[in-house]
């Protein structure tokens, strides 16, 4: 047991994963983005990636604004600085909690599916007959998957966003005291457009990560239900950690 050879073989294991994810990655954004494209494909996952996970995302956004709004509430009267709830909740929701806990649902739930589907196909040979027939499953299965959640999450963000400040506005206004046309003044005049949309940039990147560690370890996984399950896991812990790596580096960018 060699210390350096054990170190060895990581550091190499992880620069080879990493040069499979950035070949994966060029091939999968070719798809997305140069035709032909796969118009059913692409149709099915936008309602599958958008509008199926307006639920979750809603629930998400809705609790994270009540709760931000309380937090904010308690900090702020230890200062008489109760007045800045309305400030603080729509920046932090539209600049950081929208995107980032939005993704992070959308990872449990569309990266994780992704990732099943695929390696359920690998598994089952399904890839090889679209080869087979001629049909290049980067952009039968990837690329469509990639521009899908490109589209649809900045667009759930954005709902995110709004139904977060509306549960902040209804707990201030239902229990802290607030009024509430002076709450939605405040919050709209201190929000900015830079504000909005830098969390939505930050939510088609998040999206991109999503679908790429989906189809990634799905379309990788090993035969056998043990390597599906375990693609699965692979993509939903893969795209959370990216997506708050990324949510650091494009914070400090947008800053």
């Amino acid at each position: 047991m060699n210390p350096l050879a054990i170190l060895g073989h990581a550091v190499l294991a992880l620069t080879r994963e990493a040069g499979a994810i950035a070949l994966f990655t060029r091939r999968g954004v070719v798809a997305a983005l140069m035709p032909p494209w796969y118009w059913s494909q692409l149709g099915a996952q936008l309602l599958r990636i958008g509008y199926f996970s307006l639920p979750v995302v809603g629930l998400t956004a809705v609790f994270t604004g009540a709760a931000l709004a309380l937090n904010i509430y308690t900090g702020g009267a230890r200062f008489n600085a109760e007045q800045f709830v309305p400030n603080i909740v729509v920046l932090g929701i539209t600049r950081e909690l929208g995107p980032v806990l939005a993704s992070l649902m959308l990872a449990g739930r569309v990266s994780a599916a992704m990732a099943a589907e695929i390696g359920a196909m690998r598994v089952t040979e399904q890839i090889d007959a679209l080869e087979t027939l001629s049909t290049d499953p980067f952009r039968f299965l990837v690329g469509p998957r990639i521009l899908a959640a490109i589209i649809t999450v900045p667009i759930l963000v954005l709902v995110a966003d709004i139904i977060g400040v509306m549960g902040g506005w209804a707990v201030s206004t239902q229990i802290l005291g607030f009024n509430g046309a002076t709450y939605i003044r405040n919050s709209v005049d201190f929000v900015t457009q830079w504000d909005v949309v830098s969390g939505l940039i930050k939510a088609a990147v998040f999206g991109f990560i999503i679908a790429l560690m989906g189809c990634y370890h799905g379309y990788r996984s090993k035969r056998g239900a043990q390597g599906v399950g375990r693609a699965t896991t692979n993509a939903v812990v893969s795209a959370a950690i990216l997506i708050f790596a990324a949510n650091y580096v494009l914070t400090t960018l947008f800053v």
